[in-house]
């Protein structure tokens, strides 16, 4: 039995893994096959930006695209998120473009260098990617060294992969960084590297400075580049699918809300406030992830499958576990796997870079939520509050009461007393101590109507209570 036990937890864990692998198959946007597709860089260089070319780039690959072109208006933004996208450019399996219409500034012209081609519109710039604070002020020396020493050996390498003269994206971000090619002075030393359309375009030794040429519009670039046959898809991104970045970003928070919600209503009966919490928590992850483009409705259906057998085992066969360990794997493995980066033109390798922010999220949701559940199993039933979400709502269902016994629900009960729970303890519900009706709690133990128990302290106006000893 402990084999069978064994196989079916393992075909538990994997069945959200290999249903996944096929969600992006239903998530792709209508493009065309072969396709130019577009993707808008407008404004500041964030994380949200980044999850959003990932999804467009994700989408391209799944369609075939011919080519995928950045069209860039941005001052710069954070050099993290800047990293983030030059990695999703240079691990592309399309061939990449930016068209700098009209700014490619700071973290902006380092994106630029992450593909293969870069276009200028007829008024436009590229450079000046110098590291800033927050506040928009100067980094301080020491920062600003170790900043620089970092990110320009990261650029360079980028540059220089992609055909790009790498000395171009040091003289971007150091400004000690003086700049010759040929014998003529591209930058000074003491300020940093800003080029114009025209001087990006300039010819040095029969080959770009930087940039292929300057077109007006999409449809010229399309036919210098070579695909002027193909049709051109511009991706744009939605209200929702911004507001979804952040839901990603928020996770654990989300899956912390969602475990507690559920642990607590685990613990009463009925369907209350913590259930909605959990609901509102759990449906609040999967939606971000699936606008995100991280996870599709197939770990959404095992999720809700892994809940109905925990339901079933519940109502029909309570007690006999096996449905209840399957469910609770299923809706594990599935919101693990939601947040695991699937790409549906490339094979899924299980190494460490692929689960790693999954893995990170999930743990911190679980430990922070065995904390947090620790701390509420052991102060909530004293607060007001428990009362308030978990006493109002109790119903009982165990055996009628006496008259006489109805009368005296108000007399007082003493540390040690011991009496018959009157309804289900899940943990919180009535007993009767001799002829005195109170509101009990257990320590987290779940009893029938009809158990003994024993008061072991008073809280405000519940007594906690334990199972009674048999021999008492």
């Amino acid at each position: 039995m402990r084999h069978v036990h064994r196989l079916l937890i393992l075909i538990t864990l994997t069945i959200p893994f290999l249903l996944t692998q096929n969600t992006y198959a239903k998530l792709n946007l209508p493009i065309p096959n072969g396709a130019v597709v577009v993707t808008p860089l407008h404004g500041e260089v964030s994380e949200a930006q980044f999850l959003i070319l990932r999804r467009a780039l994700k989408n391209a690959e799944a369609a075939n695209a011919r080519a995928f072109i950045i069209n860039m208006d941005t001052p710069g933004g954070s050099l993290q998120a800047a990293v983030k996208i030059l990695k999703l450019l240079l691990d592309s399996r399309i061939p990449t473009c930016t068209w700098v219409n009209t700014n490619a500034g700071s973290a902006g012209a380092l994106i630029a260098l992450g593909t293969q081609q870069i276009f200028m519109a007829p008024v436009s710039a590229i450079g000046a990617a110098a590291p800033i604070l927050g506040t928009g002020q100067d980094a301080p020396q020491t920062l600003s060294e170790k900043i620089i020493s970092y990110y320009s050996g990261y650029f360079r390498s980028a540059a220089e992969r992609n055909g790009y003269n790498p000395e171009l994206a040091e003289a971007f971000i150091n400004k000690d960084k003086e700049l010759i090619i040929d014998g003529q002075t591209i930058s000074p030393k003491g300020s940093l590297l800003t080029l114009s359309a025209q001087e990006a375009v300039r010819t040095i030794n029969g080959k770009p400075l930087l940039a292929k040429a300057i077109v007006q519009n999409l449809q010229q670039l399309t036919q210098i580049a070579g695909w002027e046959n193909a049709p051109i898809y511009e991706f744009q991104p939605s209200g929702m699918e911004v507001i979804a970045q952040w839901i990603t970003t928020l996770a654990p928070l989300f899956l912390l809300g969602g475990i507690i919600g559920a642990y607590l209503e685990f613990k009463s009966p009925g369907f209350g406030i913590p259930g909605t919490i959990a609901a509102f928590c759990f449906l609040m992850f999967f939606a971000g992830h699936y606008i995100a483009g991280l996870t599709g409705y197939e770990t959404i259906v095992i999720f809700i499958l892994g809940l109905l057998l925990i339901l079933f085992e519940t109502i029909f066969f309570p007690g006999l576990a096996i449905f209840s360990i399957l469910g609770a794997l299923l809706m594990i493995g599935s919101l693990f796997f939601a947040m695991i980066d699937f790409w549906p033109s490339r094979p899924f390798t299980l190494n460490w870079q692929s689960l790693a922010p999954a893995t990170l999220n999930f743990s911190l949701a679980f430990i922070t939520a065995i904390i947090a559940i620790s701390l509420l199993a052991r102060f909530l039933p004293s607060t007001p509050l428990f009362h308030f979400l978990f006493l109002k709502t109790q119903t009982a269902t165990g055996p009628s009461l006496p008259t006489s016994h109805k009368s005296l629900i108000d007399k007082k009960v003493n540390i040690g007393d011991i009496g018959v729970a009157t309804t289900p303890l899940r943990p919180t519900g009535k007993a009767l101590f001799g002829v005195c009706l109170a509101d009990v709690t257990t320590e987290g133990d779940f009893l029938e109507a009809g158990s003994r128990v024993q008061i072991i302290r008073l809280e405000g106006p519940s007594a906690i209570v334990i199972p009674a000893d048999p021999n008492s």
